[in-house]
């Protein structure tokens, strides 16, 4: 049944047939059914339309899809998107009934990032159906991009590799060769518990890491806009959350900052722990009694490509030749094309949507702009050497 709704190389029919399909990713969701079905659905579809298709659990029942077009051995192309999708609490419409209103198929995933997996697959079908290819173009479809990108990770340890990487998310049809990476860090600053009237013995660990805050303030505010991305502009950090306290009377003997880097090409995670490491330092130099403790949580690193990659020109002239007037711009989110990038393949951001509307309240991607994407790749694709 799925695969006869979705004629060949119909990107607007798979889009819409990929958002009704419940793939909430259980890491973010728990009880949610992950990207099984859809992954399945994926692959059932690529293979009537003619792909060489396999499935390789990237986690127990959450299966990248791996499929292959053209003459292997020679240039080859990747075409990489994910199939997970976030919670979709707190929506105002219905998360997977894909509705086509006002030139827009809304739900979750239809812009982050269904539209881009649908879009890659009808371009590289499309360009094969009419003996275009004469690359082997790799489409992967992969599981948990949203959490901690098995998918792709467990891509890589499979050895599929590629000379370089569209990573199709929604960037309303810009170039985007350069993303920002993200570190996850947490100070933990001890003090004494005591009464509250025993100011003489305890030691207060949330005031304390307010004066490790203002420094981290004071660094956002002054040190980080010094430093600076063509594309990407500067890098940022907030604290994300805070913890601490025992009750109204007591000297609270421990408070938590987590603090999340947002980092620039050049910066990573330990620029981001040293800065940290740095602050608690300026404050001990004041307050000889701080006791800080710096660890980090989780990192992903930045992405970058030269604008004049043969990539990126490729996917330039691919835009004109579609009609298309090409941008190139820096993308502050997140993607898998900062994996695929360290482990050698040049890989850019370009597809269908906006990305201010990924994990929306109201998600939708426009229908146009999906045909016009897949316009796009089957001209690159066709043009790849």
């Amino acid at each position: 049944m799925f695969r006869a709704d979705v004629p060949f190389a119909d990107a607007i029919a798979l889009t819409r047939a990929l958002v009704r399909i419940d793939s909430r990713n259980p890491d973010i969701v728990p009880g949610a059914p992950g990207e099984g079905e859809a992954a399945r659905a994926l692959a059932d579809v690529l293979g009537a339309w003619g792909f060489a298709v396999e499935l390789h659990d990237a986690a127990p029942g959450r299966p990248n899809v791996v499929a292959r077009l053209g003459p292997a051995g020679g240039a080859s192309l990747m075409l990489n998107g994910h199939l997970d999708v976030v919670g979709t609490d707190g929506m105002t419409h219905a998360p997977f009934d894909p509705e086509v209103r006002d030139g827009r198929i809304y739900g979750r995933g239809s812009t982050d990032m269904k539209a881009g997996v649908a879009a890659m697959c009808a371009a590289a079908a499309r360009a094969h159906a009419r003996g275009a290819l004469s690359c082997e173009v790799i489409v992967a479809a992969v599981a948990d991009e949203e959490y901690e990108s098995a998918g792709t990770f467990a891509l890589l340890e499979r050895g599929v590799r590629a000379d370089a990487a569209i990573v199709t998310e929604p960037t309303r049809l810009a170039i985007m060769p350069a993303h920002k990476g993200f570190v996850w860090s947490r100070v933990t600053v001890h003090g004494r518990a005591a009464h509250g009237s025993r100011h003489d013995i305890g030691i207060d660990a949330i005031r304390h890491a307010g004066l490790v805050l203002a420094e981290l303030d004071a660094l956002d505010a002054d040190e980080l806009p010094r430093r600076t991305h063509p594309l990407l502009g500067r890098g940022s950090l907030h604290a994300s959350t805070i913890t601490g306290g025992i009750g109204l009377t007591t000297y609270p003997d421990r408070c938590e900052l987590v603090i999340e880097r947002r980092t620039i090409p050049g910066e990573n995670a330990a620029t981001a722990v040293a800065e940290l490491e740095a602050a608690c330092a300026r404050v001990r130099a004041r307050r000889p009694e701080l006791r800080a403790d710096v660890s980090l949580d989780y990192a992903q690193p930045p992405s970058d490509v030269a604008v004049d990659a043969p990539v990126v020109r490729a996917l330039e002239a691919a835009l004109r030749a579609s009609g298309e007037t090409p941008s190139v711009a820096g993308m502050s989110a997140w993607t898998d094309a900062a994996l695929l990038n360290a482990a050698g393949i040049p890989a850019i951001c370009f597809g269908p949507g906006d990305i201010a509307l990924a994990h929306a309240p109201e998600e939708w991607v426009a229908v146009d702009e999906i045909e016009r994407a897949t316009l796009v790749m089957e001209q690159l694709v066709s043009a790849w050497r």
